[in-house]
């Protein structure tokens, strides 16, 4: 009876121990991602004369794909060192000692999969849907905003490819004083605008940068001439700048779940895709949430196979990283075969293979007299081979 009081006091023990572990690997794994994400970023909306507000704006609706790509393998490095520490203090050991199976010690990890399982599922069905929506309407606005990324005083902006804009200061009346505009755009000339001062107006809902007291100096790339033109005023349409603002066209992973398995013909219309690449993304969300079972299972499976070594598990942790590169490879073959042949089933084999893989190892490891004696005859064999 006692023995049967302490099992679900271990279940409860490797349970909370692996959700610490998995909270501690995701925060430094989603920090690293983050933070080369924040890069990309800073360096395109600061640079775009965005404010930091709009930054960590995009940072934050960038986390939920950044942490969904994490779980995973938060969740292997939990299982692996989780069972590390088990083995090197020995807990395994008496564990066993008891008449504590090896399916029995796994049954936590995969409470602790499914845990996390059902996180990713939350983030693959509702957040990571409403995170890029939002996203991708706030980069509508930005590129829709001229000014914001013009009237950036003292520094060169690139509001559109082949167009650099500079001014040296904007007044409080809205004056903007000493204007360098220049428009490379056409393959066979370059044209540069400079003003003393220059005004942002809008006409007929289209806005024009109107310049006064200044030059046009026109390059011929094909002649190497060029042609120089004052002028005491010239407006300058930049209404072609504008890249966003109304979205003609949505990403598939936008949409929920419910609109990918049973899509509209609007949602064909908006995404340009066909209803079965449609349902293909979202079996592929379905399958998602498995991920985090498969490689927490698989990392215990990996390490325990090969029972206790006073030297440590080394070689074990080598062959579960191994394992789990395997795996993802399988998993981007299949990605591809299921996007070839618009077939769904593909997306569901990795999971299967994974624990299926970790299945066996688990019945190895509860028979470790199969896999030693076929150790020792590996190892004889070459030797008996020398002696002859």
């Amino acid at each position: 009876m006692g023995d049967d009081q302490n099992v679900p006091r271990l279940d409860r023990y490797l349970l909370t121990q692996s959700l610490v572990l998995f909270g501690f690997f995701a925060l430094v794994f989603v920090s690293v991602y983050w933070v080369n994400r924040a890069v990309l970023l800073f360096d395109r909306l600061i640079g775009d004369g965005q404010s930091a507000l709009v930054f960590l704006e995009f940072t934050a609706l960038s986390l939920p794909n950044v942490v969904r790509m994490v779980l995973p393998i938060a969740a292997f490095a939990a299982a692996v060192q989780l069972t590390n520490r088990l083995s090197n203090d020995s807990e395994l050991v008496v564990a066993r000692a008891t008449g504590v199976s090896v399916w029995r010690l796994a049954r936590p990890m995969a409470y602790f999969g499914l845990s996390v399982g059902l996180m990713m599922a939350v983030l693959v069905h509702v957040l990571e849907p409403q995170a890029r929506t939002e996203l991708a309407e706030r980069e509508a606005q930005i590129a829709a905003d001229v000014s914001a990324r013009i009237l950036t005083e003292g520094r060169f902006v690139h509001p559109a490819s082949g167009i650099t804009f500079y001014l040296a200061e904007i007044t409080p009346e809205g004056e903007l004083r000493n204007v360098f505009l220049s428009d490379a755009r056409a393959r066979d000339r370059r044209v540069t605008y400079m003003a003393r001062r220059a005004f942002l107006v809008q006409e007929n809902g289209t806005p024009k940068l109107v310049m006064f007291n200044g030059t046009a100096q026109t390059l011929n790339l094909e002649t190497g001439r060029l042609f120089t033109t004052a002028f005491d005023d010239f407006a300058y349409d930049i209404g072609d700048l504008i890249t966003g603002g109304t979205r003609t066209h949505r990403d598939p992973r936008e949409l929920s779940t419910a609109m990918l398995l049973a899509p509209t013909p609007e949602a064909l219309e908006a995404t340009s895709s066909t209803p079965g690449d449609l349902r293909l993304e979202a079996h592929s969300r379905i399958a998602k949430p498995f991920q985090p079972l498969m490689t927490a299972i698989m990392g215990f499976a990996a390490l325990v196979v090969a029972g206790f070594s006073r030297f440590g598990i080394w070689r074990q942790v080598v062959f579960a990283i191994a394992l789990l590169i395997l795996v993802q490879m399988l998993d981007n073959v299949l990605a591809s075969v299921a996007q070839q042949q618009g077939t769904v089933w593909p997306v569901y084999v990795t999971p299967v293979v994974a624990l299926a893989v970790a299945a066996v190892l688990l019945w190895l490891a509860e028979r470790p007299g199969i896999l030693t004696r076929r150790l020792r005859r590996a190892r004889a064999g070459p030797v008996a081979e020398g002696a002859t």
